[in-house]
């Protein structure tokens, strides 16, 4: 068959050609499904010049052997074709399996599975820094520990514990802060406002609403967070 498989080349040749340069439409489809469609057909014709080359007189199993590997190539056509809603999938499964897990959903979403203590556990950044965050709805404001500050440069020398907040553990002071990038899956906010807890006070950095004010929308859908930036 080194017919086959010299023309079967010819044919990569030409989808190439048509994907890289073509314009206008051929035989009733524009110029990158002709190339799909081409290359497929010269893949195609390259597998069963191989097979009936190595097996040569046993034709039925060659027959065979075309089957599975036509088969397995519109397989892995079909997984490339949807393979952003084979992620999607993909993620949803990881997070159900892994409860607290943040994941990207369709179009930017950001989806987090709830904890086995009934909190979102949202894993973040905060100036490219690696953060988790409790999501805090009755947060005013975005809170982190001392520990995560002192992680992104602040010495508790730099920061004013002026400003008077409630925890789970009573009263405390915080100091003011501006967070430079704040992120969340692909969502991404700069310049927002937080607080930095006292040593002790805190256990959890808290998403509160100085970043969750600037989501276009957030909900809770069953036990799934989902979180919507604004270009989403």
């Amino acid at each position: 068959m080194p017919g086959a498989i010299g023309f079967g080349l010819l044919l990569v040749g030409a989808a190439i050609l048509v994907f890289t340069y073509g314009e206008s439409d051929i035989a009733g489809m524009s110029p990158d499904q002709f190339a799909r469609v081409t290359a497929l057909a010269a893949l195609l014709l390259l597998l069963s010049g191989s097979v009936f080359g190595q097996f040569r007189g046993r034709l039925g199993d060659a027959f065979r052997a075309i089957v599975i590997w036509t088969a397995i190539l519109f397989a892995l056509v079909g997984v490339y074709t949807y393979r952003f809603e084979v992620e999607t999938v993909v993620n949803r499964l990881i997070g159900e399996i892994s409860p607290g897990r943040t994941t990207i959903g369709e179009a930017g979403e950001v989806n987090v599975t709830r904890g086995r203590d009934g909190s979102f556990i949202v894993a973040g950044r905060v100036e490219g820094e690696p953060m988790d965050f409790v999501f805090d709805t009755g947060a005013n404001i975005v809170v982190l520990t001392a520990d995560s500050a002192a992680r992104i440069g602040y010495s508790l020398e730099d920061l004013d514990f002026r400003v008077s907040v409630m925890t789970a553990n009573g009263r405390t002071l915080a100091a003011p802060i501006t967070i430079d990038t704040l992120t969340v899956g692909d969502i991404s906010e700069e310049r927002v406002r937080a607080l930095v807890a006292r040593p002790g006070a805190l256990t959890h950095n808290l998403l509160g609403m100085t970043f969750l004010d600037r989501l276009s929308s957030y909900e809770v859908r069953s036990n799934q967070l989902i979180l919507r930036g604004r270009g989403a």
